[in-house]
């Protein structure tokens, strides 16, 4: 049997596969085009959305908890009553996830008073034990449901039925991955006040989502505070709420009068009331001495009022912020992009806007950006080394490019298969796209280096295709033995495979797409370096012509200077140069980048007619004088 492989190989590469690659050599241009346009393609399935991009792809667990707060003033019976609406709903949605499915998902459910689970709510250390509870719930395994633990957290937390009390409730399905929320958002730039209002305005906002859970900020209503105002009569004796409050703090604290030394420490003297008169009529007993020198009692010059107020403001370089955070279910990632899009765009600008504070993303946004910098700035380096390497291997500055060209055409096979599998892009593809870099420039090199040994004593041509030929089974095996080991992990199933399957795709699917390219674009590009070579060396000759040299240079001149004046300022200022739409009023209204190719292609290929016209006369008028 392996003879009839090995011979059927044989045949195949020398009947049809040395044809092919004649096609190849001979219309290098269309081939190179068409690459280009598949390539443009499958990377337009992803500017239009077809193909999405996601972060990172958290395999869940199968546990879900729900938190929540009740507001000052509330009783412990007032938490157990929220407790109970709580244990209702769950119990309620598992009976009707098991008349849909056949199967109810909860395994079992722990509910408690006096503290939070999982994760606690911002907060929570300072609020009274009584004013907290929550509801711990374990699922069945991810693999026995079709629905995920946050499709069923976005029903529960539209069916639990909001205490009058209760100021905080979050229900939060737990992932696997990197630290961070989906959604954090930053408001700063204002008092605690309006950031907590622009805090409870985006919550209302993000409410009509439910595809977005856990929604909660950091600073929170823990504590009493008493509000005090001057009443007419207060006014008119002179007092003001800075001296009140000053001489208020003293009577309850006590005053430091004085400090001295004592031996290596200092000691201090504090001037404070008996702790028998700070009792709970403190306020109405208390007596304020007026300029005259009279007392009066501190109830007829100020009125008081309690009201919710926070025990602990949070601050970052010194200003005064609030953090919001929340869950975003990954389920749908085009549904996922569609929110961040409307927060960033709309919900977040109008808050702003309204309210004036400013605000910014961060958490897994914040990651996600670092992460695609330094990716980027690796890619970077990564490329420029294999450049270096390559060129003093080849000796040559433009060999390393051919070998490096068929880099972003690993693209088309990674897009597509994302797109066939239906699975949003991530850092993960970003990884495998690292590894398949390695991987596809190693069979460039492979295909390059033996067509320029074979080039040393035979035709360029005949050495493409020889080379290529001889090369074939070389590439082959090298990607199929990558593919067909990978292939299995594609079909698996388990959830907790699932974050690896990017990864998967992006090398089954890009190396090979990759094999076929660097069996088409290398040759052809190969042929084309050669080509430009030829002209270069043309030009060089050209330009030792007396009479060549000055209007091969002035046609240079004219070339750069019109691709400046139609594409160049197009792309820098977005419109077209006032002197081209003069010239050309129909251009107003169109498209300027695309207009402005268009131009610079038409007017270059005028202007080497002209150059090659020019050319052909000089050369004919000193060949005539050669001959006579």
């Amino acid at each position: 049997p392996s003879r009839m492989v090995n011979r059927g190989f044989r045949w195949l590469r020398d009947h049809l596969f040395r044809r092919l690659m004649r096609l190849v050599v001979w219309a290098r241009y269309p081939v190179l085009a068409g690459t280009v346009l598949l390539l443009a393609s499958q990377v337009s399935l992803f500017m239009r959305g077809d193909v999405t991009w996601r972060f990172f792809n958290a395999p869940e667990q199968s546990s879900v908890t729900g938190n929540f707060a009740m507001l000052p003033g509330a009783t412990r019976e007032d938490s157990r009553a929220m407790m109970r609406e709580m244990q209702r709903a769950v119990e309620e949605l598992g009976k009707r996830y098991e008349e849909q499915y056949g199967r109810n998902p909860i395994e079992y459910v722990l509910a408690q008073i006096g503290g939070n689970s999982g994760r606690a709510l911002p907060g929570a250390d300072n609020t009274d034990a009584d004013l907290l509870g929550s509801i711990a719930i374990e699922l069945i395994d991810a693999d026995l449901r079709p629905y995920s633990s946050f499709s069923l957290v976005a029903e529960l937390q539209n069916n639990v039925r909001r205490h009058p009390l209760a100021e905080t409730i979050s229900f939060r399905g737990w992932r696997s991955g990197p630290g961070g929320d989906a959604l954090d958002v930053q408001f700063y730039g204002a008092s605690a006040e309006i950031l907590k209002q622009a805090s409870e305005r985006l919550q209302a906002d993000l409410s009509r989502y439910p595809e977005v859970s856990a929604v909660e900020d950091n600073l929170s209503y823990d504590k009493e505070e008493l509000i005090l105002d001057l009443t007419p009569q207060g006014q008119a004796l002179g007092f003001t709420i800075d001296g009140l409050g000053r001489v208020l703090r003293h009577r309850l604290n006590g005053l430091e009068a004085a400090t001295y030394p004592d031996g290596p420490r200092s000691a201090s003297i504090r001037v404070e009331l008996p702790a028998e008169e700070l009792t709970a009529d403190f306020l109405e007993r208390m007596q304020l001495r007026t300029s005259a020198g009279e007392y009066v009692p501190l109830s007829d010059i100020v009125t008081v009022t309690s009201r919710s107020g926070f025990s602990t403001v949070r601050r970052e370089n010194g200003i005064r912020l609030i953090s919001v955070t929340g869950d975003i279910s990954e389920d749908d990632p085009a549904r996922a992009a569609e929110i961040t899009r409307a927060l960033e765009t709309e919900i977040l600008p109008d808050i702003a806007s309204t309210l004036q504070v400013d605000w910014s993303l961060s958490g897994l946004s914040e990651q996600e950006n670092t992460f695609l910098q330094q990716a980027r700035t690796g890619l970077i380096l990564c490329l420029a080394a294999i450049y270096m390497v390559l060129a003093w291997v080849f000796a040559s500055w433009t060999r390393p490019l051919v070998v490096m060209a068929i880099i972003p055409f690993g693209l088309v096979g990674t897009i597509w298969g994302h797109y066939v599998w239906d699975l949003p892009m991530s850092m993960f593809t970003v990884v495998g796209l690292l590894g398949m870099t390695g991987i596809i420039i190693n069979d460039s090199i492979v295909l390059v280096t033996t067509i320029d040994e074979y080039a040393a004593d035979r035709g360029l041509v005949p050495s493409i295709i020889d080379g290529t030929a001889d090369r074939l089974r070389p590439v082959m095996l090298t990607t199929l033995t990558t593919v067909l080991g990978l292939a299995p992990l594609l079909y698996e199933s388990s959830s907790q495979a699932q974050f690896l399957r990017p990864t998967v795709i992006t090398l089954v699917y890009g190396l090979g797409f990759g094999m076929g390219l660097v069996l088409l674009v290398v040759p052809a590009l190969i042929a084309v370096q050669n080509d430009v070579k030829r002209q270069f060396v043309s030009l060089r000759h050209a330009l030792r012509v007396r009479g060549l040299n000055l209007p091969l240079i002035g046609a240079a001149l004219a070339l750069l200077g019109w691709l400046g004046l139609t594409l160049g300022w197009p792309v820098w200022t977005g419109a077209f140069h006032p002197v081209l739409v003069d010239a050309l009023p129909v251009l107003a209204g169109r498209a300027p980048v695309g207009t402005g190719l268009g131009l610079f292609v038409a007017g270059a290929a005028l202007l080497i007619l002209l150059v090659y016209a020019v050319s052909a006369i000089v050369i004919g008028i000193r060949l005539r004088r050669a001959r006579g």
